[in-house]
């Protein structure tokens, strides 16, 4: 059996076109020092005082939206002001890698954000070391969550983990994947 035919279209179109694209571009000799994807990270938070239904519901439909179970996680420390303890769960999370990350990152391109209203684009913003952020403020929009349900609207943090030295790289790679940066004026 082939293994080209399991690959996901968007580790394909890195190995035959954008990594090759990424080493001209930035006279990279070596392979390995041309940026790659490493890993895709989902949050959700949640405030201390949520009732456990509302944490589990959560769990759940970040482990839909992913498509692989999601982990639940707590605090590390204990702020009164926020009637905070140590130990609570405060979110869920789930780190995708390998085949999930890139089937995730073709539906986010392609499915979930064109479905938000008066889109225009994200943010240019890189996090200084070549890596991305970007929250979303109602996690309807993806096409798992059944959107009939009356239910309290979660936001969710993305973050995306590069190889790459610098905002600029990052920033190459992320856009060959076809991520709708706004256009700078």
């Amino acid at each position: 059996m082939n293994s080209q035919m399991n690959k996901p279209y968007f580790k394909k179109l890195y190995d035959e076109r954008i990594s090759a694209e990424l080493a001209k571009e930035f006279a990279l000799k070596n392979c390995h020092q041309i940026p790659k994807l490493k890993k895709i990270v989902i949050n959700s938070a949640i405030s201390a005082d949520a009732d456990k239904t509302l944490i589990q519901e959560i769990q759940k439909e970040i482990s839909l939206i992913a498509g692989q179970k999601s982990i639940l996680t707590k605090s590390k420390k204990s702020i009164s002001n926020f009637k905070l303890r140590k130990g609570m769960t405060v979110g869920a999370m789930v780190t995708l890698r390998a085949n999930n990350m890139y089937e995730f990152l073709l539906k986010l391109i392609f499915v979930t954000l064109p479905k938000i209203r008066d889109f225009r684009g994200i943010s240019n913003r890189m996090d200084g070391h070549g890596n991305y952020n970007m929250g979303i403020s109602d996690h309807t929009i993806f096409p798992e969550i059944n959107i009939d349900r009356e239910r309290k609207l979660v936001g969710m943090d993305i973050t995306f983990v590069t190889s790459a030295n610098d905002d600029k790289q990052g920033h190459a790679l992320l856009s060959k994947f076809g991520m709708p940066f706004r256009k700078k004026l």
